[in-house]
């Protein structure tokens, strides 16, 4: 038995976990042989998912610090973060604005239980361990409302993660949710995994993998996912560009010849100021 396994609490060793997975295919250490075994077949059967993990990453640091540096964005509320691992959501903004302050929201218990990592030691980072599907327990969490001044604009990150709720929990209600708790002038950064551009083997090995996960996936369409960003302005992809939802890998890449791979197109994306 690894020492994961031994000394999480509430941790489900015989299944996958989309946290654990993510880590995984990012080359993290935060995951267990069984997340291994399906990341190992889901990788053998999708040849671009790493890729299209990279990309999604690599937009998640992007908006962070778009906020930070263009929108003056000063605290963040990371929904879904995931495992602690390169370049963490506060290690990206705190290179920009050293006082910027981050919540990181996971349901996850070996999140939770790799804390320390995610914790800045000037007081600047919380960890919650609670589920993005109960927003008012979230929103409520006291460490959360003692980081947190929802007065001021806050930058919502909600990065791969969507796509984990079913449509009978009405994910754009949740998103909704969420960013009107926020005051004017708040972001929201959201990506999504699609399945208009895979083959339908593809598809399905996803399924096949995630069936035996701890959350199921549900990949969506453009339109489903531009839903998401209902009300909001949406940010160009590219200076010049009309605002609109775009593929992980093109939302402000410094080449977007080079970003816009196969992989790539495994995600859509935005960013988007409510008004």
């Amino acid at each position: 038995m690894t020492e994961p396994e031994q000394a999480v609490p509430g941790v489900d060793a015989t299944r996958p976990s989309p946290a654990r997975l993510y880590d995984y295919y990012l080359g993290g250490t935060h995951n267990l042989p069984v997340d291994r075994e399906f990341g190992d077949r889901l990788k053998a059967a999708v040849p671009d998912l790493e890729d299209g993990i990279w990309a999604n990453r690599a937009f998640h640091q992007r908006a962070a610090n778009w906020m930070a540096a263009e929108a003056g964005i000063r605290q963040f509320i990371d929904i879904g973060s995931g495992l602690p691992t390169q370049d963490n959501t506060h290690q990206a903004v705190q290179e920009i604005a050293p006082s910027a302050r981050v919540v990181y929201v996971d349901n996850d218990p070996m999140v939770a239980a790799y804390a320390a990592q995610l914790l800045a030691a000037d007081g600047t980072t919380a960890v919650i361990t609670m589920d993005l599907r109960d927003p008012d327990a979230v929103l409520g969490h006291p460490d959360l409302r003692a980081m947190i001044d929802f007065a001021e604009p806050v930058g919502l990150l909600m990065t791969a993660v969507m796509h984990f709720v079913a449509d009978g929990s009405d994910p754009w209600g949740l998103v909704r949710r969420y960013v009107d708790a926020t005051a004017a002038g708040s972001y929201l950064a959201l990506s999504h995994f699609t399945a208009d551009r895979l083959p339908p083997t593809q598809v399905q090995a996803g399924q096949a993998v995630y069936d035996r996960a701890t959350e199921n996936i549900h990949p969506r369409s453009r339109a489903e996912i531009a839903r998401f960003f209902d009300g909001l302005e949406l940010v160009p992809a590219q200076q010049g560009a009309e605002p609109d939802v775009t593929y992980a890998g093109m939302w402000r890449a410094e080449n977007p010849e080079t970003a816009d791979s196969d992989g790539a197109r495994g995600l859509y994306c935005g960013v988007a100021r409510r008004p």
